[in-house]
């Protein structure tokens, strides 16, 4: 940066809002990870428009910027690496309104989490994400990394409480998108992003009543498999608790020497928050005490006041800090697997610890199956340092082998850039970058996260491919056949949403693609293709006790999906495989029910009328009993903004796929 870029800053900003110091610049050089990056300016804005200046000022002269919060990432996501400016949002900290009739709350991206709950706590609400780093961490980061934490086994990530937000886009526009627009889900784009599609200045959040029970379970096991194989059987029970963690002795035995947390003295640990009325918190209470006995679980204890269940809890949440004492640094790995493999799991990260001479303390959100080993190092030492981090790549890659992921909710960052090789293959990669540069054409929001370099090599993926049906293979030689010939197509489903194919058009008609390909019954997870009748899926998984969050709806899944004719089912939606505009197939998200590990792809075609690709098929959670419905709308129109224009053409850049809802005015 040059004396005049330093000026234009400090104009764009309120006096005393541009740290420029070396001592300054050190401590915004470095996140809760192991990567450095020394900045060049960090800037603090009060306000959207001073967000909007500065980024519109580092476009036209050429800067990077990162945003960040608080700092407490831990995958390298908030680290300059390319220097340039950092953009810290802890000034714009403002609750700017709670609705308590709309179930609604605005805020600005530097509200931290805890102060967020404390405020709605006092109308008698919560704000359901609650990552381990509440306390400090802020609501901005939240979103950009999707944040989970313990509720999100029954409530959901990040995402699905953001309804809407405001960002400040890499040209210097200032936007809104919401999970009402029409066209392509924009919004769910830049949740879970890392900063690196736009800067979030505002941002309106469903809030929830506080329930009127809670109760927490503490019990102890003989083993962690134990353990594991008892938070399967509860959810095959149809228990859905709000939080199911897991502690293995070492993190029992690092907390115990932290505070005494009064944990029993076993292989393994639960906690076990159930909440709802009072009669079916007594139920579903009774029920997991039933099932921790009949799998062998010691020294259950029970807990209703707030007071007695904060005890229970202070072990779980002062896990790290408990870690952090050993040793000047830890890694904290972030993997995710189905449910039914957290044993296995369990037993391969053992087998990579005792080679590579390390102890980790694995701790569990175990009812979703994002896994997390502790392992305390000291970077001081390099032969130690490489055996940990070579370890944690390891986890990593065991649990993509697993039919992972490499994130729950940590996200990739720096630290994860060149694993994400294992999880998506090259065209699925080189679609991520595609829409990164639609987005941020000079590549300057947060440059140098998430993807590898285009450069640096292949590598086989960590598990095969899934195969493709008979009838999406002739569909994928299509759709190839008419790219190579220019031709434009239209992509239709039942024809319950849209009827007749313009005469230049190729017909893709996917009503063939009819199979239910995977359902997992353990996991409540179930693959479909995008042909198969709702109607006729919903009664098929009601007859087997699972259900939908799909009410009456006629039409094939995929075209609901493709015309968001029922938005609540965005909740629901982990994965996807798309056949994109040059024939290529890319397969994203997966069964686990927490992955932030890519652009949020899955959601972001919903509503996209086939303009993006042709829907494959998809993943969807299930649940255990039928979910309250509000009756469905009408399907959404197509809206050709400047946005969905922009992403269209990273995922078909001749305009091929469905070609009028896009067609220039």
């Amino acid at each position: 940066m040059t004396k005049p870029d330093f000026a234009a800053l400090q104009d764009a900003l309120a006096p005393g809002a541009l740290l420029t110091g070396e001592a300054q610049l050190a401590a915004y050089s470095y996140d809760g990870a192991s990567a450095r990056g020394r900045p060049e300016a960090v800037a603090l804005p009060r306000s959207a428009e001073e967000v909007r200046r500065v980024v519109e000022l580092c476009r036209r002269r050429g800067i990077p910027y990162v945003a960040r919060g608080a700092g407490t990432n831990l995958s390298g996501g908030s680290v300059p690496l390319r220097g340039g400016v950092v953009l810290c949002l802890a000034r714009l900290d403002r609750i700017l309104r709670i609705d308590t009739s709309a179930l609604c709350a605005v805020v600005e991206p530097g509200v931290v989490n805890l102060k967020l709950q404390e405020e709605l706590e006092r109308t008698g609400h919560y704000y359901a994400p609650d990552p381990s780093s509440f306390r400090v961490s802020t609501i901005g980061g939240n979103i950009a990394e999707n944040s989970g934490g313990p509720r999100c086994l029954k409530y959901g990530v990040t995402t699905d409480h953001v309804l809407a937000l405001e960002a400040v886009m890499p040209g210097g526009e200032l936007a809104r998108f919401s999970a009402e627009d029409a066209g392509p889900e924009l919004m769910s784009l830049l949740v879970g992003s890392e900063g690196t599609l736009g800067v979030v200045t505002k941002a309106w959040l469903r809030i929830l009543p506080l329930p009127a029970a809670v109760r927490t379970v503490l019990a102890g096991f003989p083993s962690v498999e134990a353990a594991v194989r008892c938070v399967s059987a509860l959810i095959a029970a149809g228990v859905v608790p709000r939080a199911l963690e897991a502690l293995d002795r070492a993190t029992v035995a690092t907390v115990s020497a932290y505070r005494k947390a009064g944990y029993p003295d076993t292989e393994a640990v639960l906690l076990i928050e159930m909440d709802g009325s009072a009669e079916s918190t007594a139920r579903e209470a009774a029920e997991v005490e039933r099932l921790l006995a009949v799998h062998g679980a010691s020294e259950v204890r029970s807990a209703e006041q707030a007071e007695d269940r904060e005890r229970l809890w202070e072990g779980r949440r002062g896990a790290y800090a408990a870690c952090a004492r050993l040793a000047p640094n830890v890694l904290v790995e972030d993997g995710v697997v189905p449910r039914d493999r957290l044993p296995e799991v369990v037993r391969r990260i053992r087998d990579i610890s005792a080679r590579h001479g390390i102890q980790p303390a694995l701790l569990f959100h175990a009812g979703d199956g994002n896994i997390h080993p502790n392992i305390a190092y000291d970077e001081r030492d390099p032969e130690q340092t490489r055996r940990v981090k070579a370890a944690g790549q390891e986890m990593l890659r065991a649990c993509v082998e697993l039919g992972g992921s490499l994130s729950g909710e940590h996200g990739i960052g720096t630290e994860k850039r060149e694993a994400m090789r294992w999880l998506h293959a090259p065209r699925a990669l080189r679609l991520f970058r595609d829409i990164k540069a639609a987005i941020d054409p000079e590549g300057l929001a947060n440059p140098g996260k998430m993807w590898p370099d285009e450069d640096s090599g292949e590598e086989p993926l960590a598990r095969p491919p899934r195969p493709l049906s008979a009838q999406a293979r002739l569909l994928a030689e299509k759709v190839k056949a008419c790219a190579g010939q220019g031709r434009p197509m239209a992509v239709r489903g039942s024809g319950s949403r849209w009827k007749g194919v313009p005469p230049d058009c190729a017909e893709l008609a996917t009503a063939r693609l009819d199979a239910v390909l995977d359902w997992d019954q353990g996991n409540y997870t179930i693959t479909v293709e995008a042909g198969v009748s709702a109607r006729s899926l919903r009664a098929e998984l009601a007859s087997q006790g699972f259900h939908l969050r799909l009410p009456e709806l006629g039409g094939s899944l995929g075209g609901i999906l493709a015309t968001k004719a029922w938005p609540g089912l965005r909740e629901d939606v982990l994965g996807a495989r798309l056949i994109l505009a040059d024939g290529e197939v890319v397969d994203l998200g997966g069964k686990v029910v927490k992955n932030v590990a890519g652009y949020d792809v899955p959601r972001l075609v919903l509503g996209s009328w086939g303009t993006l690709g042709v829907i494959v098929d998809v993943t969807l959670r299930l649940h255990s009993s039928p979910v309250e419905l509000r009756a469905p709308g009408e399907p959404r129109p197509f809206a050709a903004g400047t946005w969905q224009r922009r992403v269209k053409a990273a995922f078909d850049p001749r305009n091929l796929l469905n070609p009028w809802f896009c067609a220039q005015p």
